[in-house]
């Protein structure tokens, strides 16, 4: 395969996953009937190269809900830093100093706060421990 023919390829990756993002986005900001919930948060890890490996929903007003397998931990984990990720807590792990690029996107709301964060750690142990129950998923 031709180096043109790769970047295009993953051009319409990172397309594709941009549309996946906004489409799931807009499905937060629709609350289920009888609900008067906030949008919440859409959660994403992305590999080398923002090549996007998987995301999930978070909303935790008025009580944890969306696609996050842990999302009372996380929601938890969210309030103690004050809805800011960059404020979440570190949990004191030891990692290996493997360098497999992984980046973390937080877009979307927390409890009525915008949210447009990301961050890229030098791997998946490290952003685990960095970013608490947030962006184990």
């Amino acid at each position: 395969m031709h180096r043109r023919s790769r970047s295009r390829s993953r051009s319409r990756t990172f397309a594709r996953s941009a549309v996946l993002a906004a489409v799931s986005l807009f499905a937060l900001g629709a609350a289920a009937p009888g609900q008067s919930a906030g949008r919440g948060l859409l959660l994403t890890v992305s590999g080398a190269e923002n090549t996007w490996i998987r995301g999930v929903t978070l909303q935790c007003d008025p009580a944890p809900a969306g696609s996050h397998p842990r999302a009372a931990q996380a929601c938890a984990a969210l309030d103690a830093a004050e809805g800011d990720p960059e404020r979440l807590a570190a949990d004191g792990r030891m990692c290996t100093m493997e360098h497999d690029p992984v980046t973390v996107t937080a877009q979307g709301e927390h409890r009525g706060t915008p949210v447009a964060w990301r961050e890229t750690y030098s791997n998946s142990c490290v952003m685990r421990g960095e970013t608490a129950a947030v962006f184990d998923f």
